[in-house]
């Protein structure tokens, strides 16, 4: 074996490091000496290259620690030797203002804070649900909800939504006239039921306009006018007791409605408005509900009796004030027996939830679990 070979190989790492080491020391022994002449000399073969590799490169890619160094170096050169540079002298004095500019730019916003989109939606909200309500209204209502926002800022919102001030935007539309009138007003009408043993059964109903309430006020096989008029006596005496203030009725022209039933809602202060002949659009709620009852519960079942058909149409009549969503109430029940939940609660598992079955199963009501 050669001897060359017995050398280790940690030598052979030492060296080639101190290799360049050294021969970086000797360049700046050489260096050092050197003329001022010659390192004239030196820079401008440096700028002849310069100037080839620009010939060669149209536009070169700065980074922002380029474009800092050599705004930087600007400052320390003068005008005269800025030929040097890659870039024009305007691009310099550009780069130079911008850095300034940081310098004195404050990540702090001053001013009024900026309104939330919450906020801001609130606004639009109380303007378009009262139209009568000015600038200041808004601001006194937002300000006993917790929200300061003076009346310059309700303004300047409105303004941008395209809502003018409290007189161009105070005109009442159909729909809120209709709901508001719809508060005070009842109907009246007849559904009937044929029994397992064809026997045609009749039904009285109330139902309120505003708030889509259904009172069932009798079943009969032989409505005579005494029989209606003792179930609106009834009816009437529920209205006092919950102190309601119902100003209209609606009832088609049916003889079953006698002079006598006008005569116990006359009393009570309650003008009765007669719909025109063969128009059962102008009594449209309460024709909507004889729909839903027939498809969702009669049509369903086989009706043994009088009792059978009211014990049955207790259980739905229930379920509709208390539990069915309504889509002319914003998919809420007319009465409901417990707080709605708005939205999807991540926390609620499938497990939290029953099942209460009416109607024999006919009807499902889902509910959180106590």
């Amino acid at each position: 074996m050669r001897p060359s070979l017995l050398i280790p190989r940690s030598w052979f790492l030492f060296w080639s490091f101190c290799y360049p080491v050294c021969r970086c020391v000797l360049q700046l022994m050489l260096l050092r000496p050197r003329s001022e002449d010659f390192k004239e000399l030196e820079i401008v073969v440096l700028r002849h290259e310069l100037a080839v590799l620009r010939r060669q490169t149209r536009r070169p890619q700065l980074t922002s620690t380029d474009r800092v160094f050599l705004a930087a170096a600007s400052r320390l050169l003068p005008r005269s030797r800025w030929r040097s540079f890659l870039v024009t002298p305007t691009t310099l004095l550009r780069w130079h203002r911008r850095l300034v500019a940081r310098r004195w730019t404050y990540s702090v916003r001053s001013g009024r804070p900026s309104i939330g989109g919450e906020i801001r939606e609130l606004v639009l909200r109380l303007a378009r649900e009262n139209p009568r309500w000015g600038y200041q209204r808004t601001t006194g209502e937002l300000g006993g909800l917790g929200i300061a926002v003076s009346a310059t800022t309700v303004r300047k919102i409105l303004r941008q939504a395209g809502l003018g001030p409290v007189g161009e935007r105070s005109g009442l539309s159909w729909r809120a006239f209709l709901r508001a009138q719809a508060a005070s007003m009842l109907a009246a009408d007849f559904f009937t039921v044929e029994t397992i043993s064809l026997q045609r059964l009749y039904v009285l109903f109330f139902i309120e306009l505003g708030s889509r309430r259904v009172h069932v006020a009798g079943c009969t096989a032989n409505p005579t006018g005494d029989w209606v008029v003792q179930q609106a006596r009834q009816f009437a005496w529920t209205l006092q007791e919950r102190r309601s203030s119902f100003r209209f009725l609606i009832r088609d022209r049916d003889s079953k409605f006698s002079r006598d039933f006008d005569a116990v809602f006359t009393s009570e202060g309650i003008e009765i408005i007669k719909t025109p002949v063969r128009a059962p659009k102008a009594n449209a709620i309460a024709e909507r509900f004889v729909r839903t009852v027939r498809s969702e519960c009669v049509d369903w079942l086989l009706i043994m009796n009088r009792r059978h058909l009211e014990r049955e149409l207790r259980v739905f009549v229930d379920h509709y004030n208390t539990h069915r969503p309504h889509r002319s109430l914003n998919l809420a029940p007319p009465a409901p027996s417990q707080p709605r939940f708005r939205g999807v609660r991540a926390h609620h598992q499938p497990s939290a939830i029953e099942r209460r079955d009416r109607l024999g199963g006919l009807i499902h009501e889902y509910n959180l679990a106590a």
